[in-house]
């Protein structure tokens, strides 16, 4: 995961942009590990099958960093470069989706992405997500769209 965090390009829609060292990437793991704790969801990691290979990651987590749209629950993804164009995201986004609700019972699911960020949309757009706002990241001072899918939409979308 330190090598995807430290690759520019993976990094260029994710906050301000900047790249992670592994310590940091370290203390975002156990992060992630707490939120499974406090939670009950969290983070996945995303293996290739016939490899074993981290490819990154999907899963669900609370968007703290934008408050204006609490209380919800965000599914995200990060992915190695060498695995863009292949549908891994997508596949593994729909599973997350897929355990938010059907297994923890999630009334909505959003999705934030930087505008500008194309890909990132079309797999909101994939999942059936809709656009809701458009906004700024307080963090960074970047726009974000927020999209959403409701657990009623997602019942619809999946008989």
């Amino acid at each position: 995961m330190a090598a995807v965090n430290a690759d520019p390009e993976v990094m260029r829609w994710i906050r301000d942009g900047s790249v992670r060292d592994e310590q940091q990437t370290r203390d975002g793991v156990r992060a992630w590990e707490s939120e499974w704790e406090s939670q009950g969801f969290g983070l996945f990691a995303v293996e290739i099958r016939s490899s074993g290979e981290l490819a990154g990651f999907t899963g669900l987590s609370v968007p703290n960093f934008l408050p204006e749209v609490l209380p919800a629950v965000e599914v995200g993804w990060r992915l190695g470069r060498s695995h863009w164009g292949q549908g891994l995201a997508t596949e593994a986004a729909a599973a997350a989706v897929r355990f938010g609700f059907e297994e923890r019972g999630l009334e909505r699911i959003v999705s934030i992405a930087q505008v500008g960020n194309d890909a990132s949309e079309r797999i909101m757009t994939k999942l059936g997500m809709h656009p809701v706002r458009e906004t700024v990241n307080p963090t960074c001072g970047r726009r974000v769209r927020v999209f959403e899918l409701s657990s009623d939409q997602y019942v619809t979308t999946t008989r």
